[in-house]
């Protein structure tokens, strides 16, 4: 049994936590429950692109990469996107000559024939998601802390409210606004707590999981092994032309060297150069991981970094299945309908604490004021 003054402390705890992170809370929270939706509403954004034809055998990789660099010459192409079960077109992402190093252009094509659209109006879904993962110019660590800090008001909520079953029914609508508010809060956090757990941890986990790896990788590589690596020539055979693998080629490698693997991204590096890199992230077929990556060398085609999580170890396929059990993005419409309605309850939570906080910080100033003038009372009469 919790004595009061336990519960007196984690009550406390509960209160400020969720004061103190209220704000950025609610912005996550609404901004995720949100983002399911990504695509969908880039889709919504460019309706021009939604009315564009989705073919059963989309243009191959290497007559999307021509006619990109024919609409742009001399421009670096960094991203392609393959279409999928929403989007019916191939994007891809475009620096153009003179233009600074963080500025890209998003360019559509179509998927039947691997014809440029044109720039895409607009990307309201990815600044969404930058939202949500970055605040827009954090790092992702902070967002980390926050799914900590949820962890944290769930824990402490839980050995609050004790009485759960009573209070997932407890709804007092004729009193007062606190305890109305107190109510709806409760059966909220109660109703949604399984999938706020979810939320919380893979969400502390994708922000917190890389910076931890970071200072691992910092603290256990030798600094000798750093000194010994070779130093890059400057200017070189880098920076000459040399003939390039087939695309679509160098992505057959990527799926006899990953089976199962349904590329969602392909990202060039100097390509045109002897040192080329060519990276296929995506999905596996018949599986839940979402980080399966293969590196090839474009100049030779002979696969240089392989990231399968089913053998990559237990961590690695824990680390594959954060992403898709944090956005929902494995279950098609009726699932994100699912995480949006509930990804909504977090941001409620965080309206709905504040503004209980606050009406019982009222109170108590109101009945300070009164014990104050029922003192002076006394003392005149006295």
């Amino acid at each position: 049994m919790t004595s009061q003054r336990t519960l007196n402390r984690l009550f406390t705890l509960h209160s400020w936590a969720g004061i103190v992170t209220g704000l950025l809370m609610f912005i996550v929270c609404f901004s995720g429950a949100v983002v399911v939706f990504k695509h969908e509403i880039d889709l919504w954004a460019n309706p021009s692109l939604a009315q564009l034809p989705r073919s059963q055998k989309p243009a191959s990789l290497d007559t999307v990469l021509a006619q990109l660099h024919t609409r742009y010459p001399g421009a670096t192409v960094e991203t392609i996107a393959l279409p999928d079960a929403v989007n019916p077109s191939y994007f891809a992402f475009v620096r153009e000559r003179g233009a600074p190093a963080n500025t890209r252009t998003k360019v559509a094509l179509r998927s039947d024939t691997g014809t440029v659209v044109g720039p895409v109006d607009s990307q309201l879904g990815q600044y969404l998601r930058m939202l949500h993962v970055f605040l827009f110019f954090g790092p992702r660590w902070i967002v980390g802390f926050l799914g900590v800090a949820m962890l944290v008001l769930i824990a402490t909520g839980i050995v609050i409210h004790r009485k759960i079953l009573a209070e997932l029914f407890t709804q007092r609508w004729g009193r007062s606004f606190r305890v109305v508010m107190s109510d709806l809060h409760k059966s909220a956090g109660i109703w949604g707590l399984g999938f706020h757990i979810l939320i919380a941890a893979t969400g502390a986990w994708m922000g917190l999981a890389p910076l931890f790896e970071q200072g691992y990788k910092y603290v256990t590589t030798s600094t000798d092994a750093t000194a010994s690596k070779p130093a890059r020539k400057a200017g070189g055979d880098a920076t000459e032309p040399v003939p390039m693998q087939s695309l679509d080629a160098l992505y057959a490698t990527a799926q006899q060297a990953v089976p199962g693997l349904e590329a969602r991204y392909v990202s060039l590096r100097r390509w045109g150069s002897s040192t080329a890199e060519v990276g296929f992230t995506g999905n596996l077929r018949d599986h839940l991981a979402s980080t399966a990556r293969v590196d090839i060398h474009a100049a030779t085609g002979v696969p240089k970094k392989v990231h399968d999580p089913r053998t990559a170890g237990f961590w690695s396929l824990v680390n594959g299945l954060m992403e898709p059990l944090h956005f929902g993005d494995f279950g098609g419409l009726a699932l994100k309908w699912l995480y949006f309605f509930l990804g909504m309850t977090p941001a409620f939570l965080s309206i709905s604490g504040t503004l209980i906080w606050l009406d019982a910080r009222q109170q108590r100033r109101r009945e300070a004021e009164a014990a104050q003038g029922a003192a002076g009372g006394i003392a005149a009469a006295g």
